[in-house]
């Protein structure tokens, strides 16, 4: 699977997070020149989340994954393959993004975008074909066998 595809689409996807935060910051500061407390506050927090998106977008728009080497351990800017008992899942490693869903250049598949700071982000890193990992999900201890990653 093209790695700058994906990397295109989740940053298209950031952008348009970001710039909803903008218009909802602006919406915010309008009403805090009220001067009521709640708006207030309503601003100051609207600023964070407009703050958090564009550090995301800007992280993924400069971000350029290559190819991993046959054998290399999981990375930022891996694609990987998981199976359990029921199925699989791919997961593709981005800086940004975590819980994002892509799809495939032609519509086809869909993969999930995890972070090297969300669970399964951290379970997979360092990992590398063959081996399992344990992740908590839900309060429950879930394993995947690593099957692909590129």
């Amino acid at each position: 699977m093209d790695k700058a595809y994906l990397t295109a689409q989740l940053a298209a996807k950031l952008k348009a997070i970001y710039e909803q935060a903008l218009r909802a910051a602006e919406d915010a500061r309008l009403d805090a020149k009220t001067g009521a407390p709640r708006a207030v506050n309503m601003a100051a927090a609207t600023r964070t989340r407009l703050e958090t998106a564009q550090v995301a977008w800007e992280a993924v728009a400069d971000f350029k994954p290559s190819a991993m080497k046959k054998g290399e351990r999981i990375g930022l800017g891996a694609l990987v393959e998981l199976e359990d008992g029921e199925g699989g899942k791919t997961l593709f490693m981005a800086p940004a993004g975590a819980g994002e869903e892509l799809t495939g250049p032609d519509g086809d598949g869909f993969l999930h975008v995890v972070t090297p700071g969300s669970p399964i982000g951290k379970g997979l890193l360092g990992k590398k074909v063959g081996d399992v990992v344990e992740v908590m999900v839900k309060g429950e201890l879930t394993e995947w066998d690593i099957v692909f990653a590129a």
